[in-house]
């Protein structure tokens, strides 16, 4: 936990006092938050594109053989917390506008914020995560604009001692789009609150302010400018998502603005040095729409270059409208300057001590890029890893089914099979499903066994994924033990050939493909319960012996 201690410091005039964090047990809980200012730009929908995949894909082909685009992201990440940053007001999505307010959200005059120990802690995680280095003194600034969502007229956020800098993250490329791994640089993990929100009406005569959201605890992660392609961005926020999930401080939900990706794009002829004009592109709702909006914005910047209209690539941001397809101007990109950071005089330093980071380094979970290495080591295949580790209830579902089963490979196809293709059919996660890793090993080791043959066991899944219960319950309730003698297979089978002379004489006429008809009514006279080895052997022997 975190101690906050009151001293004085005498290089910062402003900072009367600070924040110490270490691992004893007394603990001052407070709430800290940086805002994004964001314009919310009613646009109108627009007929779909004719710029289909393909010939996006070409487009932007064509484009990367003379030029080479430079992709950095800022994201912002909100937190799980209780409450908000700097005040003890819940935020639940949803709420009724301004409902989850208090002077503090609201900016009054004489309202002090009163940092989240939370947000700390979180920020420390992530850091870490992140394989960034942490300021073991950093300190809040306020960035200053003027906006209706904004009513302090500022946010609180950090400038220059962000909490964590020179960090990295690793991906692994999907196989469908080429495969691989690779390594993008992270800037910066900084702590700010959020604003609030506009809602407009639907003539667009005027706009009503939520201040629900407004103090709720981000972290941004800026990202260094690695990324060449659309795909390479968007599978670098998927990775973000997957480790804030696997960590546990943000549900990572894009369409709750949980997790918020402004993307910044500009290219350069191949072999230049100097970067090019930068555009940010914001409304990137999806994964998917991240790819599609950058590779848009790469092909339009080339085409204004291959014009010889390189002053009309500008230094702005652009909204990404889903019904075009495509970027449209949202306003001129503000500088630095423009927001006239300076010291928050109300809040004090966070200082972190060696022993609290420790404690949090040595509580972080298994993250997605070890799992996935663990997972290969194992002898699964890419595809099998990137499936299992893409999301963290799955690989805990795995991994507690795989401590109880030899066969990794089989637990794995079944999760990916029978089971993912449940959970998309009833729209489900795999902790609302009634199956339990322990069943699910359970069932595997019936049908290894022999208990129950591998067709029984699908029928005893889709029983446990809806009803639950047990595989031993359910083989005993049902009498679905597999028959495994030869002699009651082999009474099956003569009966099966008695009552159909005509495929027999077919099948010793040539057609042995009628074999899996045989097979078939074999299985249908068992209940499904003849095991299909011996089965096939006895069936042979009785179909080819001479009459």
């Amino acid at each position: 936990m975190a101690l906050t201690l009151f001293r004085g410091i005498q290089t910062r005039p402003l900072l009367p006092y600070s924040y110490a964090f270490s691992a004893r047990k007394h603990v001052i809980f407070c709430s800290m938050q940086s805002t994004q200012a964001e314009t919310s730009m009613k646009t109108k929908q627009q007929a779909p594109s004719n710029f289909t995949e393909t010939a996006r894909a070409k487009a932007v082909e064509k484009v990367l053989k003379d030029y080479e685009a430079i992709i950095g992201i800022e994201t912002h990440v909100q937190l799980s917390t209780t409450t908000k940053a700097f005040c003890s007001c819940a935020y639940n999505y949803g709420s009724q506008p301004n409902s989850c307010i208090c002077p503090v959200c609201m900016g009054l005059p004489g309202a002090l914020p009163v940092l989240n120990s939370k947000v700390i802690k979180c920020a420390v995680m992530l850091g870490l995560a992140l394989n960034c280095k942490l300021s073991m003194s950093s300190k809040f600034d306020r960035k200053q604009y003027f906006y209706p969502d904004l009513p302090k007229g500022y946010q609180i956020s950090q400038f220059d001692i962000p909490i964590a800098t020179d960090g990295f993250i690793d991906i692994d490329l999907p196989l469908e789009f080429g495969g691989g791994h690779r390594r993008f640089g992270i800037t910066r993990v900084h702590m700010e609150e959020d604003a609030g929100k506009l809602l407009h009406t639907g003539s667009g005569s005027y706009s009503q302010v939520d201040l629900n959201r407004a103090g709720v605890p981000l972290l941004e992660i800026v990202s260094e400018p690695d990324m060449r392609t659309g795909i390479e961005a968007a599978e670098y926020a998927a990775e973000l998502q997957r480790v804030v999930r696997y960590l546990g401080v943000s549900n990572g939900n894009m369409q709750e603005g949980s997790l918020r990706c402004d993307v910044n794009v500009s290219i350069r002829p191949i072999g230049q040095v100097e970067f090019g004009t930068k555009v940010e592109i914001k409304n990137l709702n999806s994964f998917s729409a991240m790819s599609r909006a950058i590779d848009f914005e790469i092909a339009r910047q080339a085409e204004l270059y291959n014009q010889g209209k390189d002053d009309e690539v500008v230094q702005e941001t652009r909204l990404w409208e889903e019904g075009s397809q495509k970027t449209v101007t949202m306003r001129k990109k503000e500088g630095l300057a423009d927001y006239r950071y300076f010291p928050e005089p109300d809040l004090p330093e966070v200082i972190l001590t060696e022993e609290y980071v420790n404690d949090i380094r040595d509580s972080l979970p298994e993250l997605p890029e070890m799992k996935r290495r663990r997972y290969e080591e194992m002898g699964l295949t890419m595809q099998d890893v990137l499936f299992l580790a893409n999301d963290v209830n799955v690989a805990e579902f795995f991994d507690a089914t795989i401590a109880k089963v030899s066969d990794i490979k089989l637990a794995a196809n079944w999760i990916m099979g029978d089971i993912a293709a449940y959970m998309k059919n009833e729209k489900l996660t795999i902790n609302e499903i009634k199956l339990s890793p322990q069943e699910l090993s359970e069932l595997i080791g019936s049908i290894k066994s022999g208990t129950i043959s591998g067709k029984i066991g699908k029928e005893i899944l889709l029983e446990l994924m809806k009803k639950g219960g047990t595989v031993k319950g359910l083989i005993e309730e049902k009498d679905l033990v597999q028959i495994v003698d030869p002699a009651e297979i082999e009474k099956i089978i003569d009966k099966v050939i008695a009552n159909n002379p005509k495929q027999l004489e077919q099948y010793r006429g040539g057609k042995t493909k009628l074999q899996g008809f045989f097979a078939g009514q074999v299985m249908k006279e068992s209940k499904g319960k003849a095991n299909p080895g011996i089965l096939n052997k006895i069936l042979l022997e009785k179909l080819n012996a001479k009459s």
